[in-house]
């Protein structure tokens, strides 16, 4: 189980069949109403950063970046666009800036401690049994962490890789 209380295996009901990014704009969307705000990712940014989370114009170029319908928010479509590169206009996708903050030593790997101080930042409790579960169906290991992709795999819960 991750720790929301999902089973890593998705129901042909609930998710796509190659991926699907649910949990990750969940974890944005702060307030629960179906779009990023830029109330949204201030809360997001404060809570990694404290005091040094980066001013308005930064955030509001992060949605600039996502908003394709000029709204002032980022619906999940939009957002799942910017994760996939599918908007790579500033030439990174949006889940490779979250992995640069998830990984607090820059290594390019997300360890046990990594995964575990972000998902306490974005507000989930997970034992060490639930991390080690994660990094796995990530295909990392418990040592050496989990790569970009196995981040993708682990929020995508995409099964098309043996495990």
């Amino acid at each position: 189980m991750c720790p929301s209380g999902r089973s890593l295996r998705p129901t042909a009901t609930s998710y796509s069949a190659t991926s699907d990014f649910r949990p990750a704009f969940d974890i944005l969307d702060a307030d629960n109403d179906g779009k990023i705000s830029r109330d949204d990712l201030r809360a997001f940014y404060t809570g990694i950063y404290g005091s040094h989370a980066g001013g308005d114009d930064a955030i509001g170029a992060m949605i600039t970046l996502a908003d394709t319908n000029n709204n002032g928010f980022v619906e999940y479509e939009e957002f799942e666009h910017v994760v996939t590169g599918e908007r790579r206009t500033l030439g990174y996708g949006a889940m490779e800036d979250v992995f640069r903050v998830m990984d607090k030593d820059g290594d390019g790997m997300l360890s046990h401690q990594d995964l575990k101080s972000y998902m306490a930042v974005a507000g989930f409790s997970a034992t060490d049994e639930e991390i080690n579960a994660m990094i796995k169906f990530g295909g990392g290991s418990e040592n050496g962490g989990v790569s970009f992709d196995g981040l993708l795999r682990i929020l995508a819960l995409d099964n098309s890789v043996s495990n």
